[in-house]
């Protein structure tokens, strides 16, 4: 793919979403990390569901830690993987008031040093909470950029790496938000929904998918 094709899927994609951003909810850094920590292998809308009522009772690290684990994981038992992340969520509050005075800090080093926070993690919140330029590839990016041509990777990390190369600046602070909506709800992992996608005619993918009848 050229950098003209490049330009013109993210200009189409602008167009349709002009201020894209996160779909789960959050009022302040804090709750972004802990709402992106209980995501993985999760659906927002589920995680939505429980920080609904978690934050309303929890939504510092020092009310967070007061709750515990057992506290916690009532909140959270209906997310997967709920066990090991109530652990690590406690955990974390722990050194954020330990080594941050309980401020989420703005730097990869420092968020991936806490626990249950890996380089995906910490790039959304770089990218959501403190408007860094960073793309945070989950699953529905690597599939999109991998399936239109965009920026071709292995795995996760270089697709990161190729997309923060390849992508214009201008594009650069919503690019992860577009490409992860555009994987939800058009290039979908089992049967992408060609025809009726903005940048169709754009894309470099081979087997595009008719549309179905009565669509």
């Amino acid at each position: 793919m050229n950098d003209v094709k490049r330009r013109a899927i993210f200009e189409t994609l602008r167009e349709l979403n002009p201020h894209p951003t996160t779909e789960l909810a959050y009022t302040t850094p804090f709750e972004l990390l802990i709402a992106v920590m209980l995501s993985a292998q999760a659906t927002d809308v589920s995680v939505n569901k429980a920080t609904r009522r978690l934050f309303l009772v929890a939504n510092t690290p020092q009310t967070m830690l007061a709750l515990g684990e057992p506290g916690l994981t009532e909140y959270i038992k209906t997310i997967g993987l709920f066990r090991n992340k109530a652990k690590n969520v406690i955990a974390t509050c722990r050194l954020l008031l330990e080594r941050h005075g309980g401020q989420v800090p703005a730097s990869r080093e420092a968020l991936e040093a806490l626990p249950g926070v890996g380089r995906k993690t910490a790039n959304v919140v770089l990218n959501t909470a403190f408007s860094q330029p960073t793309i945070a590839v989950d699953t529905h990016i690597f599939r999109v950029a991998n399936r239109t041509g965009l920026a071709p990777g292995k795995d996760p990390l270089a697709v990161e790496l190729a997309l923060e190369r390849t992508t214009p600046n201008e594009f650069l602070l919503d690019a992860h938000h577009w490409l992860i909506l555009h994987g939800r709800y058009v290039c979908k992992a089992r049967k992408p929904e060609c025809w009726h996608c903005v940048i169709e005619p754009l894309c470099e993918y081979r087997d595009k998918t008719p549309a179905p009848d009565g669509a």
